[in-house]
């Protein structure tokens, strides 16, 4: 997963294309077939909102890995899960972009207001990647790419890889937008442990956290104004956007999980 992650990132010739395509075909392509046979079959995208309304509500408790972050974790433990999703905050939203252009203008106009939030509207200091870096560098962690990738989890990595194959490969669009419409409208509930996590062990720049919980709203209505705009061009394939919604579930669990193992296991529990 580490050197797909690499490859996504570089200039791809025709040798690093191959693998890309050979990894993906052994991953996400089968896995999100896997998930459409056994999504429901929906036909509109009223019933596409009752799905996303429904997998949300099954969420709002935060999962165990969760409300410990949020209640249990040490300094030290919680350093662990921050190192542990670098890699995302640092390169938040750069595998969005090869979306945009496969989408309807008024769709690319909703989904490029969702990410020139993400890269703080021009001003550095408010961009959500400078947020992150601000706390690795409370935390004494390093700050740049290269440095953060050594020992990251498969399950972080597969997170991100998503997008990648979302964005550029998959031949429907509408898993992307279904994976960030679910993303832009989980993360604030989401992002509540480890504000609370920052809140209670002291720590001055959770505003990575707190941000995303204050701007994520108009994300989340922006994401369905993009669905929107695309079914009114091209139609849409609402069990699509299901799938997309829940393969980032999935992944996105699968790494706050092992993530949260990671620390507990370093830190002798």
């Amino acid at each position: 997963m580490r050197n797909l992650f690499l490859d996504n990132r570089s200039v791809p010739d025709a040798e690093r294309y191959a693998r890309i395509e050979a990894a993906e075909a052994g991953w996400i392509v089968p896995l999100v077939a896997e998930l459409e046979a056994a999504a429901p079959v929906l036909a509109t995208r009223a019933d596409w909102l009752a799905e996303l309304k429904s997998l949300l509500d099954s969420e709002k408790g935060g999962a165990p890995s969760s409300r410990f972050i949020a209640e249990e974790a040490t300094l030290a433990e919680f350093t662990t899960v921050v190192l542990e999703f670098a890699p995302d905050g640092l390169t938040e939203a750069q595998n969005f972009f090869p979306a945009v252009a496969r989408l309807p203008i008024r769709a690319q106009m909703a989904v490029m207001r969702v990410m020139i939030d993400e890269f703080g509207c021009g001003n550095i200091a408010q961009a959500h990647s400078q947020l992150y870096r601000d706390l690795l560098a409370e935390l004494g962690l390093p700050t740049e790419l290269p440095d953060v990738l050594a020992d990251t989890n498969d399950e972080t990595f597969a997170f991100l890889n998503s997008f990648y194959w979302m964005a550029s490969r998959a031949v429907d669009v509408e898993y992307f937008l279904g994976a960030l419409a679910y993303l832009e409208a989980a993360i604030p509930d989401a992002f509540a442990f480890q504000a609370r996590a920052c809140e209670r062990l002291g720590l001055a720049h959770g505003r990575y956290y707190t941000e995303h919980i204050h701007i994520d709203d108009f994300h989340m209505k922006e994401m369905q104004t993009a669905i929107k705009e695309y079914e009114a061009v091209h139609g849409i394939n609402p069990t699509k956007l299901v799938v997309g919604a829940r393969l980032l579930s999935s992944l996105l669990g699968s790494a706050v999980d092992a993530a949260v193992a990671k620390a507990v296991a370093r830190s002798g529990r």
